[in-house]
């Protein structure tokens, strides 16, 4: 195993000085054509557009996790697991797994329009990418408009305002204050959904998530609070108050959650929360 280690070894070695060692007119030419003004154009473009996509691709992950249902979902799992008393069971990945299905089956219509819309006249080359990127965008703006509050909405839309108000100089400021009447409230109250900037209508929408979610854990630990109450009670009765209440008050939080279909409940009230 060593004199192979010893022979990759000495072959990428050898590999990356022939790799320096290459002839220099390569790079002249690569360099040449980079400052042509025929080509400097079309290329930058690609360069620009492959590090779009790559950056795209690498924050894939968190964006579907922004704007779909995820966040209520594994929260909430993660909630009853810690009511349970169990440290490592189940695991992080069947938690994670089990919420990654339950959203797909939640978003699968929204992930339909967003291919029959967007994606798929995109790939036939029917639509332009800003089309195609308005189309895909539409359906999780729905989603998400029917699940955020209306108070994180404000909040967030008030906090935008104010930080592109500081951000403009004071006599632009000076002069669109005198020049433009104050906003009614008939007309910020005729808002339209599809003004929503998504830069508002994200940030609400996960404070949104947040908030049902630890609303649904609460009600989730109310159940298992009160047998670790009942066993301390009668531990206490008992006299055995040297022994730790949650060593007798494990074994029956988990059959009373296992009698009650507790999985079935709480999948149910979670699929259900979104309809």
């Amino acid at each position: 195993m060593t004199r192979r280690s010893l022979f990759l070894s000495v072959c990428a070695l050898g590999v990356f000085f022939l790799t320096l060692s290459g002839p220099a007119s390569a790079a002249d030419f690569d360099i040449a054509s980079l400052a042509d003004g025929e080509r400097s154009g079309p290329l930058t473009a690609r360069i620009i557009q492959f590090l779009g996509i790559l950056t795209v691709l690498s924050i894939a992950p968190g964006l579907l996790i922004m704007v779909t249902c995820f966040t209520r979902i594994v929260i909430v799992l993660s909630f009853l697991r810690s009511g349970l008393g169990l440290q490592q069971s189940p695991p992080n990945m069947v938690i994670v797994s089990l919420a990654l299905f339950i959203t797909a089956y939640v978003m699968a219509p929204t992930f339909d329009q967003a291919w029959r819309d967007g994606l798929n006249p995109l790939l036939n080359d029917q639509v332009t990418e800003e089309q195609a990127f308005g189309r895909i965008v539409e359906p999780f703006r729905q989603f998400m408009l029917r699940n955020v509050r209306e108070k994180d909405l404000a909040l967030f839309d008030g906090l935008s305002a104010v930080i592109y108000e500081k951000s403009r100089p004071a006599d632009s400021r000076e002069d669109q204050a005198s020049v433009l009447p104050a906003p009614a409230a008939d007309e910020e109250a005729e808002e339209t959904e599809a003004q929503v900037d998504l830069r508002v209508l994200v940030p609400a929408f996960l404070v949104s998530e947040l908030r049902r979610a630890f609303e649904i854990g609460f009600l989730i630990f109310l159940p298992f609070l009160v047998i670790d109450l009942v066993v301390a009670t009668v531990l206490m009765a008992m006299g055995m108050m040297m022994l730790p209440p949650v060593v007798i008050s494990l074994p029956f939080k988990v059959l009373f959650f296992v009698l009650i279909d507790g999985w079935y409940l709480l999948t149910s009230s979670l699929v259900r929360s979104f309809l």
